[in-house]
């Protein structure tokens, strides 16, 4: 997971039901630990990402298999922050290895752009892309990996901060081009999706659809170009997954830790349970 804010994800956590299954993983520490959102946790405003249905529409294809998500976006970046040697570069490519130690990498989920949607920096957008992203398949040892990558928000021009992204229509022609050019290289679509009261970051219900496009990209290996039919029945099905009673516990021990549950109460659950 790399990019800026809107791969972080800002979406607000009391606007959608939580996804939880012991099956998604996200690397904390160079573990893997059940994922809970938000999953990348670089602000105190982090919030719900796209990442956490992706890996629930994965797992509906792939029922007895685990899939680890590694965060390592970071809010208002530029293409520039992300130059290859520099600390983010670097640190995603850490993150990574310390990741293959026990699985695979599989697939590079970015989102970026809003930072480079002014002052003519749209028109060196995808030659910079191209840049990072050889560098890192090349630092990885993953040279076919595919690279998915979503569209801006048509919302930004409006927005509480549109005069800042007046080129973001440009980054999105050279995101869909650099789709169309690179090889392994794919384009989301972020047409019909909404944004929070700042009119800048996607809201909780548009990244889990922006989720599910992501991961048919993923899936078929093609562009998305437009809002799919069943993506509301998808996030449905994923948000509403009966749990286990291993699942319904480590959901109760959070809340007890997080102080809105009584020890009593705790127990009480828990015992039900058994």
């Amino acid at each position: 997971m790399v990019g800026q804010s809107n791969m972080a994800g800002r979406g607000y956590l009391s606007d959608v039901k939580q996804i939880y299954d012991d099956k998604i993983k996200m690397l904390v520490n160079g573990r893997w630990q059940a994922m809970t959102e938000p999953i990348n946790f670089d602000r105190p405003t982090s919030g719900i990402g796209l990442a956490a249905s992706f890996a629930g529409a994965w797992r509906l294809k792939n029922e007895q298999e685990e899939i680890g998500l590694i965060p390592c976006a970071d809010g208002g970046t530029s293409l520039d922050n992300w130059a290859v040697d520099g600390v983010l570069f670097e640190n995603a490519v850490f993150q990574a290895k310390l990741a293959l130690r026990t699985s695979r990498l599989d697939g590079i989920l970015w989102h970026q752009g809003e930072n480079d949607s002014f002052g003519g920096l749209s028109a060196l957008y995808c030659d910079k892309l191209s840049i990072i992203v050889d560098a890192f398949r090349s630092a990885l040892k993953v040279l076919d990996i595919p690279f998915i990558t979503g569209g801006l928000g048509n919302f930004l021009g409006a927005g509480r901060y549109g005069k800042y992204f007046n080129e973001y229509n440009q980054v999105n022609d050279a995101l869909l081009k650099f789709s169309e050019t690179k090889p392994n290289c794919y384009f989301v679509t972020a047409n019909g999706l909404t944004a929070n009261e700042d009119g800048l970051h996607f809201d909780a219900v548009s990244q889990r659809r922006f989720g599910i496009r992501y991961f048919e990209s993923y899936f078929t290996r093609k562009n998305i170009l437009a809002p799919l039919d069943f993506e509301n029945e998808l996030i449905g099905i994923i948000q509403d997954r009966p749990l286990t009673k291993k699942e319904q516990g480590a959901l109760f021990e959070i809340e007890f830790a997080r102080g809105r549950m009584s020890l009593g109460d705790l127990e009480e659950k828990l015992n039900c349970l058994t």
